[in-house]
């Protein structure tokens, strides 16, 4: 017997920005991921496959600035992606520089995950009934961008 009555818990409205939006994310990232289950692949996976069929030949550099994201998580993911053969790289003009393709496992699962995701897609406007999404887009995209060049300015 605990000493304390056990409350169930919900999400709590968080003071810090990064935590609130992080928060946002990962419930996100679960509805969609749940959507996708079917075809074996995550959000992130999705994505990624999606950005290299319209731009194949991106290397893993320009693959992390497009999507904001860690180059250590991608190569990451993008190690996953190539042993399970939905992805292939082909060398550059460096020999430690990749470009990515989609390989025809990959494009077979995106084309197998594409209804999935509209359906995510669907499912998350009807949780988030109310919220202007494509407002909501722009302004994460705004915020992205503009921290993301604030970054770039501090380091350089």
């Amino acid at each position: 017997m605990h000493p304390f009555p056990r409350i169930p818990m919900e999400p709590i409205k968080l003071p810090c920005y990064c935590g609130a939006i992080r928060q946002a994310s990962r419930v996100v990232t679960q509805v969609y991921d749940q959507e996708l289950k079917p075809s074996g692949l995550k959000i992130t996976q999705f994505g990624i496959l999606r950005l290299l069929s319209y731009r194949p030949g991106l290397t893993t550099g320009e693959m992390a600035t497009a999507l904001v994201m860690d180059s250590t998580t991608l190569t990451r993911t993008l190690k996953i992606m190539h042993d399970n053969g939905w992805i292939a790289p082909q060398p550059g003009a460096d020999r430690r520089e990749r470009h990515w393709h989609v390989a025809a496992e990959g494009q077979a699962r995106l084309d197998q995950a594409t209804p999935l995701w509209k359906q995510a897609q669907k499912r998350f406007a009807q949780i988030a009934d109310g919220v202007d999404l494509d407002a909501l887009t722009r302004m994460v995209h705004g915020i992205a961008q503009r921290s993301g060049q604030a970054l770039a300015e501090e380091t350089a």
